[in-house]
């Protein structure tokens, strides 16, 4: 299911998730333009350093290098769909989480779901040397934000094997969201591959939890505004 639009309606101009979405296309073009200078290896040296990988940062708990890939490993990604793909989720429904929570909050739920998602990933393959990058954990918090802030929204859907654009109760579409990033994971450890064959399935399902944990405790603050 592709998610086209939404009906919450959104407050203020957005900035942060207009930023966030800059910002992952901006080090795309730098990742695209090494592809290029140095036919491979420049990008290869580049992800390298960059990327999460378990393995490097449970054998190695005190090199601080290791620890700020949790951060920069969410700004790269693997191709134009895998890029595309995160920013339009983000894109659909980052405005509107962003407006309930002000600018300073959303950026910290945001990175605050990211770091969740790389641990959750960590701790389900800490032996695993693939290279972990994408923004989809930290957007995973962000839909677990929307889902309790807007319950009662749609969002118009492009589903090809029923109807071309169907509206879906946004709890329906971001629940089974949800359901299937939990089930592919728990398919990848049932089957012995924990990084789930090169995807983080891990990371979306931590990052949305954390999410949902933390706008739970953003409520109960009272740091959410009102519609």
């Amino acid at each position: 299911m592709l998610p086209l639009a939404d009906t919450a309606k959104q407050s203020g101009p957005a900035a942060v998730t207009k930023l966030l979405i800059a910002a992952n296309f901006a080090v795309f073009g730098w990742q695209v333009w090494l592809s290029f200078q140095g036919g491979g290896r420049a990008l290869a040296g580049f992800v390298t350093e960059h990327a999460l990988v378990a393995e490097r940062i449970v054998g190695h708990p005190l090199d601080g290098q290791q620890w700020l890939t949790v951060l920069t490993h969410m700004f790269l990604h693997g191709g134009v769909l895998h890029l595309l793909g995160n920013v339009w989720f983000l894109w659909i429904f980052g405005g509107s989480v962003e407006g309930r929570l002000g600018a300073v909050r959303y950026f910290a739920l945001y990175a605050a779901a990211g770091g969740a998602a790389a641990a959750a990933q960590v701790a389900a393959g800490p032996a695993s040397v693939l290279p972990m990058v994408g923004a989809s954990g930290a957007i995973s918090g962000v839909l677990g934000a929307y889902l309790l802030l807007f319950p009662t929204a749609f969002v118009w859907t492009l589903v090809p094997w029923i109807v071309p654009i169907l509206p879906v109760p946004a709890m329906l579409f971001l629940v089974l969201w949800f359901v299937l990033q939990a089930y592919n994971g728990l398919g990848s450890l049932l089957d012995g591959t924990q990084a789930g064959g090169g995807v983080a399935w891990f990371a979306p399902a931590g990052g949305f939890v954390a999410g949902v944990v933390l706008t739970v405790w953003a409520k109960g603050q009272g740091w959410v505004r009102r519609k």
